[in-house]
């Protein structure tokens, strides 16, 4: 019996000044508006959301409060990329060193889960690490080496994002 798969997604990034500072004011009031794009979206499912359902950046995994981290998940990889790469959110990642440090290492990971599963922060934050510690691989890849979900089988697929939005440094 051949399992329904999903994509999950996360990303993280450095506001480069505390979210109630001028300069990123621009970014954190325009997340309500992302967010509501992407659930928009064709092939949208679920994305992470703190416990008022206002969006993910008050959830801090780390200790450093500039730190955020956004996850989503997608019926398909297309659905996802067609979101990020070719939409009104696409601006909004064009801009997105105005409001975010130079990350050092992948900054976002995909992986294939389950239809049904909701993933958890941990669990992205892993894919993350396996992603800076062994590069693409079938457990946590981009856009740039996508691989076929665990029913498939076949190389990577390399999705050409535009080379400013591959998902590593």
């Amino acid at each position: 019996m051949q399992q329904d798969w999903h994509l999950a997604q996360i990303n993280v990034g450095r506001l480069v000044a505390p979210d109630t500072d001028p300069a990123v004011a621009e970014f954190i009031a325009a997340l309500g508006h992302v967010n509501a794009m992407a659930d928009a979206a064709p092939g949208f499912v679920w994305r992470l959301q703190d416990e008022t359902g206002a969006g993910a950046t008050n959830i801090r995994p780390a200790p450093d409060p500039q730190f955020v981290v956004n996850m989503s998940v997608w019926t398909d990889p297309d659905s996802l990329f067609g979101y990020v790469y070719r939409s009104a959110h696409t601006p909004f990642m064009a801009r997105r060193r105005e409001w975010f440090a130079r990350f050092e290492g992948a900054y976002q990971a995909l992986w294939w889960i389950p239809a049904g599963h909701v993933p958890t922060v941990d669990e992205g934050l892993s894919r993350l690490w396996l992603l800076d510690r062994y590069g693409p691989c079938p457990q946590a890849f981009t856009f740039k080496a996508r691989f076929p979900h665990p029913d498939q089988a076949g190389p990577a697929i390399d999705m050409q994002p535009d080379p400013w939005c591959v998902g590593r440094a």
